[in-house]
């Protein structure tokens, strides 16, 4: 079943794009691009209901912020990113961190 972009409005395949989720409080947004995700951070986040659709094994293997480095409390955010089977995770301190990380170019910088 494919979701919605967040910010555009976009079909997302199950395959594709990225999903950001906020555990602690049972978060998500959906993302067909990374770009997408800077706007969307800077106009306040907003994000939908939704518990964590990962595999648990993809939020325990992140321990630490992928931006600063610090150690993920319980209230941190999960970045995931769809390509075909394979999940890719990165975790942050807090939503400010993901933005920061996501105009410095992701993983790609």
């Amino acid at each position: 079943m494919n979701e919605r972009c967040t910010w555009c409005g976009t079909e997302v395949e199950p395959g594709d794009g990225f999903r950001a989720y906020e555990p602690a409080g049972e978060r998500r947004a959906v993302f067909c691009r990374l770009e997408h995700i800077v706007p969307w951070a800077i106009q306040g986040a907003h994000w939908d209901a939704g518990a964590l659709t990962e595999p648990p094994a993809v939020d325990q293997a992140t321990q630490t912020c992928s931006h600063c480095g610090a150690e993920l409390t319980e209230a941190h955010v999960l970045l995931v990113r769809h390509r075909g089977e394979h999940r890719v995770a990165d975790g942050f301190c807090s939503v400010d961190h993901l933005n920061e990380w996501a105009k410095a170019g992701g993983r790609w910088r």
